[in-house]
């Protein structure tokens, strides 16, 4: 079975974030980037699956500028056999990105496609359904255990409520939590067989999907800084404050 991971560039985990002077954006020239977090967590998973003989094939996927090949290679020195880059300079929505990932599941005809399930940058967390709903996929979301055996996929969802065990058919999407498993790091070695892995290129147009923004920023402000707070000398002043300046009761 081939498995397909979806990777996104983002700005690191460990950078504060700073909004762009002009309130257009946040602020990523000479930022830190790295691969999604949730995102390795699914490289990670795939190539497991591979080294037990579940999958034989993992293929990492990124949509993105220039640099995001830089993102598919280190999938690659983590484990990936190859990569699949799809050119795309402006910003991509998770409809678009869904779209596009179709058409290279239709190319690629993977068992199982894995996504980390959000992106740290716009918390959408969307893409992964929207790619079951537009193939008609069975879907496991925010998943916590995987084990693929028989043609179904045993997976283990993190809800409101606790833990979900739910059987679903392959082929698949899957999108994964935190606690699935704890992403290795690239040996060196790793990293220059990464090198010269195979990574195909292609652009939004090659695919036949029209990637034209559906929604428009119109400003991005940081949120307000948080005050000091304030001791009180009685339960009655607290309920006074609550109620009369902060206003939550």
């Amino acid at each position: 079975m081939k498995v397909l991971v979806a990777i996104k560039r983002v700005v690191d985990f460990n950078v504060n974030i700073r909004v762009r002077g002009d309130g257009s954006g946040v602020e990523t020239n000479n930022v830190k980037m790295s691969m999604n977090p949730f995102d390795e967590i699914a490289v990670e998973e795939a190539i497991r699956m591979r080294e037990a003989g579940t999958a034989e094939e993992v293929v990492a996927v990124s949509i993105g500028p220039a640099q995001s090949a830089e993102t598919i290679r280190t999938a690659l020195a983590m484990g990936a056999d190859r990569g699949i880059h799809v050119l795309c300079e402006t910003q991509t929505e998770p409809l678009a990105v869904a779209k596009l990932l179709k058409a290279i599941v239709e190319k690629e005809d993977p068992g199982l496609v894995i996504l980390g399930k959000q992106a740290i940058d716009d918390d959408c967390n969307q893409t992964g359904q929207m790619l079951s709903a537009l193939l008609g996929w069975a879907q496991g979301a925010f998943i916590s255990k995987l084990a693929v055996a028989g043609g179904n996929a045993e997976v283990t969802r993190e809800v409101d409520g606790g833990l979900e065990k739910v059987s679903i058919k392959i082929p698949a999407v899957v999108t994964v939590d935190l606690r699935l498993n704890e992403p290795r790091y690239a040996s060196l070695p790793n990293i220059m067989k990464a090198k010269k892995k195979p990574i195909d290129q292609m652009s939004p147009d090659d695919l036949g999907v029209d990637v034209a923004p559906r929604m428009k920023i119109l400003k991005v402000e940081e949120p307000p800084k948080r005050q000091a707070g304030v001791k009180v000398e009685n339960a009655a002043q607290l309920v006074d404050k609550l109620k009369n300046e902060a206003k939550v009761i």
